[in-house]
C-alpha cells in the first residue's frame, strides 16, 4: 500500500516484459525498415544511368528458401527447449544458423558480381544508392539473429542452455521470424517490383 492507502499495480510479470520489449524492438525496427523501403520504391526507374536492376539483378530463389525455411526450424528449436529437449533445440538452432549462414554468403556473392563485375557502388546511380541500404539492413539484421541463434546453440550443446531459458530463446526466434517477414518484403520490392 502507498501512503494514501492506494494498493500500486503489480509489476509486470517476468514473462511479459520480454515479450513487450520484443513487440516495441520489432515495431521500432518495423519503422525503421518502412523509411529505406518508401525510398527505394520512389526512386524506382529515376536513375539516369545504369546499370539497372533487370540487366543485373537475378532472383535469389536458393537464399529465399533458405531464409524462409529457417523460420521453422527456429520454432522447431524453441519448442523444443520449451518441452525440455535442449540436445533437440541445439540441433534445431544449428540448422537455423546454418541457413542464415547460406542466406548471408548469397547476399556476399551477389553484391561481390554488383561491385566487381557491374561497377555498381552506392554512388553509381539512384538504384546503388536506394539498394545497398535497403538490402543492407536486412542482412545486419541477419547477422544480429545468426549471431544470437549461434550463442544460443553454442549453450545448448555445452549446457549452459536449461529449459528454465525457453523464454528468451523464443523472444530470439521471434526476432528471426520478423528478419524473415521483412525479407519477403525486400524480396518483393526489389527483385520483383524493382526489376
Amino acid at each position: 500500500m502507498s501512503a494514501g492507502g492506494h494498493a500500486e499495480p503489480e509489476a509486470m510479470p517476468r514473462r511479459w516484459r520480454g515479450r513487450v520489449g520484443m513487440i516495441g524492438l520489432i515495431i521500432a525496427e518495423a519503422s525503421l525498415f518502412s523509411v529505406f523501403v518508401v525510398a527505394y520504391l520512389f526512386y524506382i526507374g529515376k536513375s539516369l544511368n545504369g546499370p539497372y536492376p533487370k540487366e543485373v539483378l537475378d532472383l535469389p530463389v536458393l537464399a529465399t528458401v533458405c531464409l524462409l525455411s529457417s523460420s521453422a526450424s527456429a520454432a522447431l528449436g524453441a519448442r523444443a527447449l520449451g518441452r525440455g529437449a535442449v540436445r533437440p533445440a541445439g540441433w534445431w538452432l544449428l540448422v537455423t544458423v546454418a541457413l542464415g549462414a547460406i542466406f548471408l554468403s548469397s547476399t556476399a556473392r551477389e553484391w561481390y558480381g554488383l561491385i566487381y563485375v557491374h561497377h555498381l557502388t552506392i554512388a553509381t546511380n539512384l538504384f546503388g544508392t536506394t539498394f545497398y541500404p535497403l538490402v543492407g539492413l536486412h542482412a545486419s539484421h541477419v547477422v544480429a539473429g545468426v549471431i544470437m541463434l549461434g550463442l544460443c546453440t553454442i549453450f545448448a550443446f555445452s549446457g549452459a542452455l536449461r529449459p528454465a531459458h525457453g523464454e528468451r530463446v523464443e523472444m530470439v526466434s521471434w526476432y528471426w521470424h520478423f528478419v524473415d517477414a521483412v525479407w519477403v518484403v525486400v524480396f518483393t520490392v526489389v527483385y520483383v517490383i524493382g526489376r
